[in-house]
């Protein structure tokens, strides 16, 4: 099986999750999100980081990945944070959202980059495109967009990560500007991973669930 091919079935997964809860972000939903943000975050920390560290100038890769917070939060600005869950559904919406639809295809083809044969970040792209996939598609079932539309939204989007490993691993680009893109993807999965983990408690409540499935998302990706 084609690893480089997992985040397109993650988006599958999700729009069958959609399918499934009724349109519904469910308990579930949730506790899944909260699983996918500790395990994103550990196998950054565990995997991609200390490859950057070793290959760029430490303060070069520092100023990197500051810059892909800062991306991040921009894409956000446009997409309402829905790459972290943060999508709120509006039913009946008739308006194509160009803006959401251009930050999610921005943020998918970045996130490609860090995946080759010899590590285990698509997992994590993986883990992270299902709640992502199934919470945007809720979104497009319950609009008021054609059945083609929201084809073609799916399927772009399940394209682009795939696209972004394809363009790191084919294309003439110098070992110093694949680490390079590599530290901006850090930060961006800085800020989803953690901004995820701060809202995972509803009212900075202790949750023994969600708390749990942190732990197991830190443990896996330590593991495998």
């Amino acid at each position: 099986m084609n690893k480089f091919l997992f985040p397109v079935y993650a988006v599958i997964i999700g729009v069958v999750i959609a399918k499934l809860t009724k349109n519904k972000t469910t308990w579930n939903t949730k506790l899944l999100l909260s699983f996918s943000g500790a395990f994103l975050l550990a196998l950054t920390l565990f995997e991609l980081l200390p490859e950057v560290y070793h290959e760029l100038d430490t303060k070069l890769a520092g100023l990197f990945i500051m810059s892909g917070i800062l991306l991040q939060i921009v894409l956000e600005i446009f997409s309402k944070g829905a790459e972290h869950g943060h999508l709120h559904i509006n039913e009946g919406a008739r308006t194509f959202p160009w803006l959401l639809f251009i930050s999610l295809c921005i943020h998918s083809f970045l996130e490609g980059f860090p995946i080759h044969q010899h590590n285990d970040m698509v997992y994590g792209v993986l883990v992270h495109k299902i709640p992502i996939a199934a919470l945007v598609s809720m979104y497009l079932f319950k609009s008021k967009f054609s059945t083609a539309q929201i084809i073609a939204f799916l399927l772009v989007f399940a394209v682009m990560t795939p696209l972004g490993t394809l363009i790191s691993n084919t294309a003439d680009l110098s070992e110093q500007l694949i680490h390079s893109i590599n530290a901006i993807v850090i930060g961006i999965f800085f800020h989803i991973s953690t901004t995820i983990l701060f809202e995972s408690g509803e009212g900075h409540k202790f949750n023994l669930s969600k708390f749990v499935a942190i732990i197991l998302g830190v443990g896996i990706a330590y593991f495998i």
